[in-house]
C-alpha cells in the first residue's frame, strides 16, 4: 500500500512537465541552467523516461505476477534495466548542475552511480541463476529510483522542525533522499535472512 502511494506520488510529479514547459515545478528553480542545451536535454530525458522505471520496478515485486505472469516479469524487468542504462548519463549530468553546491553534487552523483551499480548486478546475479541476490540488488535498485519521492518528503518535515536556509536544507536532503532508503532495505534484507536462518535451524533441529 505504502508503495503504491509513493509511486503515485512521483508519477503525479512527472506529469505536470507534459507538454514540455520550463516555467513550472522544479524548473523555476533552475532558470539559470535553461540556456545549457546538455543540461535541458538531460532533464526532459530524464522526466519522460523515468516513468518507466517507476512503474516496471513497482511490478516486480508482485509475488502474483512473479508466480503466475512470469514473461510479464521478465518483461518488466527488462524495461526497468533499459530505463536506469539509459538514464545513468542524464541524471549524471543533472547531478553535476544540482543545486546546494558540492555536498549536493557529491550525493547525486553517488546515488546514481549506486543506482547503475546495484541495478547491473541484479541482472549479473538473475544471469548466474542467483535469484536471492537478484531480488536483494533489485530491492536496492528501487529504493534508490524512489529517492527522488523519498527527497521531496523530507524537505517539508526538516524545515518543519529547524529553521534552515534553503541552501543547507537542500544539501541535507539530497543525502536524505537516499540515504535512509539504502539503511532501510538493507534493514529489511538483513531481517529476511535472519528469519529464513531460524527458520532452517528450527527445521534442522
Amino acid at each position: 500500500m505504502a508503495l503504491s502511494i509513493v509511486t503515485f506520488l512521483m508519477l503525479r510529479g512527472i506529469v505536470i512537465y507534459f507538454p514540455v514547459r520550463d516555467d513550472i515545478g522544479f524548473l523555476q528553480f533552475k532558470k539559470e541552467y535553461l540556456h545549457i542545451l546538455p543540461w535541458k536535454i538531460a532533464f526532459y530525458a530524464h522526466v519522460f523516461t523515468i516513468a518507466f522505471a517507476l512503474i516496471a520496478g513497482f511490478t516486480q515485486f508482485s509475488n502474483h505476477i512473479l508466480k503466475s505472469h512470469i514473461k510479464l516479469h521478465r518483461t518488466m524487468g527488462k524495461i526497468y534495466v533499459y530505463d536506469v542504462f539509459i538514464n545513468f548519463i542524464p541524471a549524471f549530468i543533472m547531478a553535476i548542475y544540482a543545486n546546494g553546491q558540492m555536498p549536493s553534487k557529491i550525493a547525486f552523483i553517488i546515488l546514481d552511480c549506486l543506482w547503475l551499480w546495484f541495478t547491473y548486478k541484479a541482472v549479473a546475479e538473475i544471469k548466474r541463476g542467483n535469484v536471492k541476490a537478484h531480488k536483494n540488488f533489485m530491492i536496492r535498485s528501487y529504493a534508490l529510483t524512489l529517492s527522488a519521492v523519498t527527497l521531496r518528503l523530507w524537505k517539508p518535515v526538516i524545515a518543519s522542525l529547524v529553521e534552515i536556509d534553503p541552501l543547507h536544507l537542500y544539501m541535507i536532503i539530497s543525502w536524505m533522499g537516499f540515504v535512509p532508503n539504502l539503511l532501510f532495505v538493507e534493514w529489511l534484507i538483513r531481517r529476511k535472512k535472519k528469519r529464513l536462518s531460524t527458520n532452517f535451524d528450527v527445521v534442522s533441529y
